[in-house]
Order: C-alpha cells, then structure tokens, then sequence
C-alpha cells in the first residue's frame, strides 16, 4: 500500500497541501497527522520553517509518533517533545510535557517520570539543508480525555541525568497537534 491509499483509508477527507496552505490537520481514531508552519519563539528559528507529526495508535496498544522539520539551522541538534497544552503566544503557554503517569512535582525532572517510555521524545539532528526527523515509540495509548495539543522543539538535546532528566533548554518552536 502507498502513502496516498494510506490517507484514503484513514482520512474521511483529503485535502492537497497547496503553497497557500500554512497548516492542514486531520484526525480518525488511532491516527493524527499536522503540517504547517512553525510558531517561532526565537529568532534561532527561520522564518518559513515548518514541521509534520504524525501519531498513530496501533492495534498491538503502542503509540508512533513521528516529527519531519524543515527549515531549521543546519548541522544542529534539537530536543523535542510533546506537550499538554496547544501553542501560544509563549513557549510557556504550551504547559509541560505530556506524561502517561504524572509526576507529582513540577516541572519534572525526575528520571521516574521525565524518561522517554513516559513521555513522547522527539530529539533530532539537522542536515547541512536543515532539515530532519525523528520517531518516537511507546508502549501505550493516549487516553481518549487526556491527550497531548503540541509539539515543542527545544533548544539543546534531551538530558537523561539523575536531577535534570526530560529537560532540553529553550522553547524555541512550537506547532499544535490535535493528537
């Protein structure tokens, strides 16, 4: 199967991504895909960069998520997460990273919590045209009342340490994801 009939089967609607278009979104049980333009939170993110997520929830209960960016510095390595609330006018507006199990304490940085198998972790690496990916796997599902709204893009890449674990610096991007 190609990617078209994929998004047949999955989408009641598509909808061609024209150079008009700033940002499509669609949503079926199981699976969510975002395109668009990236609000920048700083100037180290260019004007016209734009990121897609794709989520799908399988039928084995994993989740996959994916990141594509797109205009970013090249030759740099970013943190990126999803986060509990849609983009704002602030980095800030977009809450904390959505967790499976809540930590207790916030921000968190508790490896207990702040750990890639309980939060969605999209760390990536740029290419010299300053673009890149990456893929995320969990062995879990969004609750249908809990779900994350975005993805942030951070400035550093994700620390694991034992007092600053799920930490990566700024928010430098952001783009809402109807997960």
């Amino acid at each position: 199967m190609n990617i078209r009939t994929v998004r047949v089967l999955v989408a009641a609607t598509v909808v061609p991504l024209s150079a008009t278009m700033l940002s499509t979104s669609s949503a079926t049980a199981g699976v969510s895909r975002t395109t668009g333009q990236l609000t920048a939170y700083s100037a180290a993110v260019p004007a016209g960069a734009t990121a897609r997520v794709q989520s799908v929830e399988t039928g084995s209960g994993r989740t996959i998520t994916t990141l594509s960016v797109t205009g970013l510095a090249p030759n740099t390595t970013y943190g990126s997460h999803a986060h509990v609330n849609p983009c704002g006018e602030t980095g800030l507006a977009a809450g904390p990273h959505f967790q499976r199990v809540l930590d207790p304490v916030s921000p968190s940085t508790d490896p207990v919590y702040a750990n890639p198998a309980n939060e969605i972790w999209l760390d990536f690496t740029t290419d010299s045209a300053g673009e890149g990916h990456a893929k995320s796997k969990v062995d879990w599902q969004f609750a249908p009342d809990r779900r994350p709204r975005s993805v942030i893009i951070h400035a550093t890449a994700t620390n694991t340490g034992p007092t600053n674990s799920g930490t990566a610096g700024a928010r430098l991007a952001c783009l809402t994801v109807p997960f």
